[in-house]
């Protein structure tokens, strides 16, 4: 079984049906895969609804990944310690506890920023 932790962008896209994600459409909607979409992404989706950056329906998008048997992951301190000790390589303290989770649990962490791929051999591009 293989674990996976959807980026914000990647979750949007996603749902919307986006081809950007294609080639990992598969892998996704696998049997062997746990799809998990963290609170810190349906926080983010929130704030960028809420002041009018993105247009979406969050609790339709909680719905569809309750539908998929998307595993949703809180946020709890056990994360607090990795994400302190992680680099600046990138400024954006959302991806920054999406990474912290992902190597903590541990788990497969895809997203679309390649700039994050220098975090951890745990982070896919696509």
């Amino acid at each position: 079984m293989i674990q996976l932790l959807l980026d914000t962008n990647v979750l949007i896209w996603y749902f919307s049906g986006s081809d950007r994600i294609n080639s990992i459409k598969e892998l996704i909607s696998s049997k062997d895969a746990e799809v998990y979409i963290s609170a810190v992404s349906y926080w983010e989706i929130a704030i960028k609804a809420k002041i009018g950056k993105l247009e979406i329906d969050i609790n339709e998008l909680r719905q569809f990944a309750k539908k998929h048997a998307f595993i949703e992951l809180p946020i709890t301190s056990d994360y607090i310690q990795v994400y302190i000790d992680l680099p600046v390589y990138h400024k954006d303290p959302f991806d920054h506890m999406l990474i912290a989770q992902a190597i903590t649990c541990p788990m497969r962490f895809i997203t679309s920023d390649d700039s994050l791929a220098q975090y951890s051999s745990l982070v896919m591009v696509i």
